[in-house]
């Protein structure tokens, strides 16, 4: 039977109302933060009793079960912290709710870690000690459980300020803590500690740039242009196209590189060919939209929405399958040693493992990560749909361009300082005399308007909203940028200085 209007318009009504429901439910839970940790503690218990009857009858079933339990610690604070960065601007954007920025992230994170996150990981991350070096087996499950409960351990605190930190230097810190505990500084390999050291002003730095270039680029040749209806037909085709060319060659790389590894030119090919389909296809789309739209900066943002969302859903499916190998490289590591009592280079991932890793992402998101998705999405500093798009793009492009380096940077700091590097310009913008209602610069024709409010506002509150990028939430992430590696390091040795006395070597 066909539905009436009126009971369309009821159905629609429910359904949103179950939707609200939804993600009023959600608030209360990241709002309560002992709800979070008794289902969190829920999760850890059924890890312990899966790993416990998995390995029945194993040798040193007793180091598997720990480290399962460990492991699936550490995948829920890499789902509270490290996911945020990928959803953060689409939602501060408000191309995403809460809810719906939850659901791409849990879906895409685990897509990318079940499909893509590869069947073997290397047992030390980044090559950062020489296992050769470590005296017996015992000795390094003791090192392995260490870091990892040491990499989790921080990463828990970072989310408890609010600060997006990098899960691959909190594990890198936290394997050359123990490293360097269990077998002198000598097991470190320094050169490739100090290309990550560098990666920490590297990779932010090389995010805010490309960010504010490209707001740069927007804001003077689409938003304050006089017909921004025909700068919007000129030019964000062309954006849309690039970022859809852009993310192509970013999965291609990053998303895909454990299960196919392209050659350079195949990349560069991928996203010229995925550029050129997309404004085929977008060019006629936004000149039939640009028909009925109004000349305003709001109806251009608009068009931004989509795509938005796609580079979210691209980002959480690549870093699903990159970082949780942060969660499970360890443990698998710690699995296949106390089992076989070697140390090897490489190990397979036992389909348990892989899964703890992923649920404990989706799990950590879930419970603990809108408080950190609202700091990267809006308390940092104000996003709108351009400026996400432009985060979005240069986090993808810094990792296209720092893997054809071979420069280790991290995507968290990436994300973030693109985030900074979008507020700073905006400082920088308003500083020179650009008016915040989106004017021209003072002496242009448009300084004859009439006064707005802006222009009636006493020169300390204009010295003060100039300010876009809160200090507090700067300073407090660069801080946990640069202490990451140390601290780690630090409460790795410690774990495993204890480990060593209660359980000798």
């Amino acid at each position: 039977m066909a539905e009436t209007p009126n009971g369309f318009k009821e159905t629609t009504t429910k359904d949103l109302s179950k939707l609200f429901k939804l993600e009023t439910t959600i608030q209360h839970l990241s709002a309560r933060p002992m709800v979070g940790i008794g289902v969190a503690a829920l999760f850890l218990s059924l890890v312990w009793i899966a790993a416990t009857i998995i390995t029945a009858g194993s040798e040193n079933q007793a180091f598997i079960i720990a480290a399962g339990v460990i492991g699936g610690y550490m995948a829920l604070n890499i789902g509270a912290n490290d996911v945020a960065n990928n959803v953060g601007p689409a939602f501060g954007a408000k191309s995403l709710t809460m809810l719906g920025a939850l659901a791409i992230a849990a879906v895409f994170e685990t897509s990318g870690a079940l499909i893509a996150g590869g069947d073997v990981v290397k047992t030390i991350s980044k090559n950062i000690i020489d296992p050769s070096l470590i005296p017996n087996t015992h000795v390094f499950l003791m090192l392995m459980m260490s870091a990892l409960l040491a990499a989790a351990l921080w990463i828990n605190f970072a989310t408890f300020v609010g600060a997006p930190v990098s899960t691959t230097h909190s594990i890198v810190g936290g394997v050359m803590g123990a490293g360097i505990a269990a077998a002198g500084f000598g097991v470190v390999n320094w050169f490739v500690m100090s290309k990550i050291a560098a990666s920490w002003v590297i990779s932010p730095f090389l995010g805010g740039i490309i960010a504010a270039a490209f707001l740069a680029f927007i804001k003077k040749y689409v938003l304050y242009q006089k017909d921004t209806i025909s700068a919007a037909k000129r030019w964000v085709p062309i954006l849309v196209a690039l970022m859809a060319g852009v993310f192509a060659a970013y999965l291609s790389v990053k998303g895909l590189k454990k299960i196919w590894r392209p050659e350079p030119w195949m990349v560069a090919a991928i996203g010229a060919g995925f550029f050129a389909a997309t404004l085929g296809l977008v060019r006629p789309w936004i000149g039939q939209r640009a028909k009925g739209m109004d000349n305003t900066k709001e109806t251009i943002r608009g068009l931004f929405h989509l795509p938005l969302i796609c580079s979210a859903a691209l980002l959480s499916f690549a870093h699903g399958a990159n970082d949780v190998a942060n969660a499970v490289g360890p443990l698998a590591a710690i699995v296949t040693a106390a089992s076989t009592g070697t140390v090897e280079a490489k190990v397979g991932i036992p389909i348990w493992v892989m899964f703890v890793g992923a649920a404990g992402i989706t799990m950590g998101l879930m419970l603990f990560g809108p408080k950190l998705i609202r700091t990267v999405g809006h308390k940092i500093t104000r996003m709108n749909p351009m400026r996400a798009y432009c985060v979005a793009l240069s986090a993808a492009i810094t990792v296209i361009v720092a893997s054809a380096l071979g420069l280790p940077v991290s995507s968290t700091h990436i994300a973030v300082g693109a985030v900074f590097g979008v507020g700073f310009f905006r400082e920088y913008h308003s500083s020179r005399g650009t008016h915040m209602g989106g004017y021209g610069k003072k002496g242009d024709a448009s300084s004859s308007r009439p006064p707005s409010k802006w222009d009636l506002l006493p020169s300390e509150e204009k010295s003060r909203r100039k300010k876009l990028v809160r200090r507090q939430y700067f300073w407090t992430i660069i801080a946990a940028w640069v202490i990451t590696v140390p601290f780690s390091a630090l409460f790795a040795g410690g774990i495993f200085a204890v480990l060593k006395a209660t359980l000798g070597s």
